[in-house]
């Protein structure tokens, strides 16, 4: 059986460090540190799960959830990220959408999508020179009817059980889980932070607790966290796929002028995940 060799989750953005100089240096700090622990981990396969910003999935098509089966990505180029191709894996994506379809999760299987800073700044950092051919799965948070925590917490799991039970022996993965944390786009309350909450959440997933995290209702979890906040559920999909495994915050800055609080995090594989 193959095996989930280690999570990731990590922010996704970065501006200009103008005036928060030393905050921007920790964040980016941070992202290299996950990076250079993701490769000490020697993963033949990269999952990224996070969000489109409604440039790939519009109100024209409101997918909540997706799997990318393309050999090949053309980031957007939005955050000024270079438009260089990276490697999909079409045979993994494939594999869980099927594996998926008997749990009970119909993952829209996405071909023709071109990354936006979601994913691709995500990948940037953790793999800029893409050695890792890399699966995107994409959870909804900007239009309704999002996926709750518990649901893709739940995918987690089915993603972790289709690993072992699908998959090469010797295929180790690690799954990322991009976004967050809380903040308030284009709504009431823009600017704020819920640095409080952030740490709460922080805390509770490197404890082993991400279960209960799951438990949060989308309202709960937006109410604390902002519309922002609900990429969270992308860090609760890469919990999910460790089961109740423990880890060590790598940063956290809430940076006001960026308008969010920045965080990652490593949940370690135990033998019971893999």
């Amino acid at each position: 059986m193959g095996q989930i060799v280690g999570g990731f989750a990590t922010s996704h953005v970065l501006f200009s460090p103008e005036s928060v100089e030393a905050e921007a240096e920790r964040v980016l700090q941070g992202m290299t540190e996950i990076r250079s622990r993701l490769h000490a981990l020697k993963p033949d396969v990269l999952v990224i799960a996070g969000s489109d910003h409604a440039n790939n999935f519009t109100l024209r098509q409101q997918v909540t959830l997706a799997v990318g089966v393309a050999d090949e990505y053309v980031p957007l180029g939005d955050m000024g990220i270079a438009q260089t191709p990276f490697r999909g894996h079409r045979d993994f994506g494939e594999s869980l959408a099927r594996y998926a379809a008997e749990c009970g999760f119909d993952l829209v299987q996405v071909e023709e999508v071109r990354p936006d800073h979601g994913m691709a700044l995500t990948k940037l950092a953790v793999d800029p020179t893409d050695l890792i051919p890399t699966v995107l799965i994409y959870i909804n948070s900007n239009m309704p009817v999002p996926p709750s925590p518990a649901r893709s917490f739940a995918l987690g799991d089915v993603l972790r059980k289709m690993v072992n039970n699908a998959r090469s022996g010797s295929e180790r993965v690690v799954v990322v889980g991009s976004g967050g944390m809380s903040h308030w786009l284009r709504v009431p309350g823009q600017g704020r932070i819920a640095a409080d909450f952030d740490r709460r959440f922080l805390n509770a997933m490197v404890e082993g607790h991400s279960d209960v995290l799951a438990r949060l209702s989308t309202e709960e979890l937006e109410n604390e966290t902002g519309n922002g906040g609900l990429e969270l559920t992308a860090w609760l999909l890469m919990a999910g796929s460790l089961g109740r495994a423990v880890g060590e915050i790598i940063y956290y800055e809430p940076i006001k002028k960026w308008d969010t609080g920045m965080g990652g995090v490593q949940l370690f594989a135990t033998p019971e995940d893999s």
